[in-house]
């Protein structure tokens, strides 16, 4: 059994405690004690999902289990973590300490367990890869059914999110690897560039748009925009691009899938923006459909494998990035 002792200073003259950066009144019994690395766990599950109920599904244990393991970290620390008044759970100002620190704890002692894994030359691990859909579907399908075969030992799972929550994800240490699009911060990831492609508009053949052999951004002022959701790169770098040429622009639809996407253009709910790649897949299925390319625009479609800079990466991690790479620098 790992345990994490939590200690305090009481500050002199002051009636105060200093618990970390955060100075509480010394009212609160606080006393040095000891908590299983389980009780963080199941804590970290609450504050994620904002439930106790869901917390426990996923977790496969009961609710009764889950929330006494909360509540005995409230009582250790003599503070409430958790405001449960609402519809859904929130963090109180503690909990927001303890969530952030808690993070870390169970972080180190998952990479401590993969390290020590790692000295035995076991061939074994779990690994979950983060995966734009748009980039999941053309280019990784055989990528991961070669890797599962030739690597059977290794868990391997697949977190399909959109490129901006890849890139969270990797440097919160939540995935240790993902496919992301467009530009990062290269100070704090390693990566390497797998594609690049250009964007095209997509607009409906009776648009007076579809007349022109191209397009500028400023000239789509007026037009209805069908675009990728919040956490997807590719919807930010079109909004900067309407910013830059004056306007904000007007969202209509949202969708994660390329495929539902043109066809709202196709019955005339407005214009989108896809690679010119996902383009050619689509332009023999539909003939409602005009693409344009577009004249003073840095938009692109540059995809990369990133993994944080100065972290451990477990043998299965290393073994996705060199595998991966291997087959997308060469194909």
């Amino acid at each position: 059994m790992i345990y994490v002792t939590v200690y305090y200073t009481k500050v002199e003259n002051t009636g105060t405690i200093d618990f970390g950066n955060t100075i509480i009144p010394n009212n609160y019994s606080l006393e040095a004690k000891k908590t299983d690395i389980k009780h963080l766990h199941y804590f970290l599950e609450v504050a994620v999902r904002k439930s106790f109920t869901k917390a426990a599904h996923h977790l496969y244990v009961t609710q009764p289990t889950i929330s006494k393991m909360v509540r005995d970290i409230e009582d250790e620390l003599g503070m409430v973590l958790l405001d449960r008044t609402g519809k859904e759970i929130e963090l109180t100002d503690a909990g927001k300490i303890v969530f952030e620190q808690s993070q870390k704890i169970v972080q180190s002692f998952a990479h401590l367990s993969d390290e020590l894994s790692d000295l035995t030359h076991a061939r074994r691990g779990k690994l979950t890869i983060g995966l734009p859909p748009m980039i999941g579907i053309q280019f990784f399908p055989s990528i991961l059914s070669s890797f599962r075969k030739n690597f059977p030992g290794i868990d391997l799972h697949i977190a399909e999110y959109g490129a901006k929550k890849v890139a969270d994800c990797v440097s919160e240490g939540l995935l240790e690897v993902g496919a992301t699009v467009g530009h990062f911060d290269e100070e704090l990831f390693n990566s390497f560039v797998f594609f690049e492609d250009s964007i095209r508009l997509v607009v409906h053949t009776s648009s007076p748009l579809a007349k022109r052999s191209s397009v500028r951004i400023k000239d789509l002022n007026d037009e209805s925009f069908i675009l990728f959701p919040d956490e997807f790169s590719l919807r930010g770098m079109i909004i900067k691009c309407c910013d830059r040429a004056g306007f904000q622009p007007r969202i209509v639809f949202e969708s994660s899938q390329w495929e539902f996407m043109a066809k709202m253009v196709s019955e005339g709910f407005g214009v989108a923006f896809l690679p010119e790649s996902i383009i050619s897949k689509l332009e023999h299925e539909t003939e409602s459909l005009v693409t344009l390319p577009l004249e003073d625009s840095e938009l692109n479609w540059r995809l990369s494998m990133i993994w944080k800079k100065n972290h451990y990466l477990s043998f299965a991690a290393r073994t996705w990035i060199s595998e991966s790479r291997a087959v997308l620098l060469n194909s």
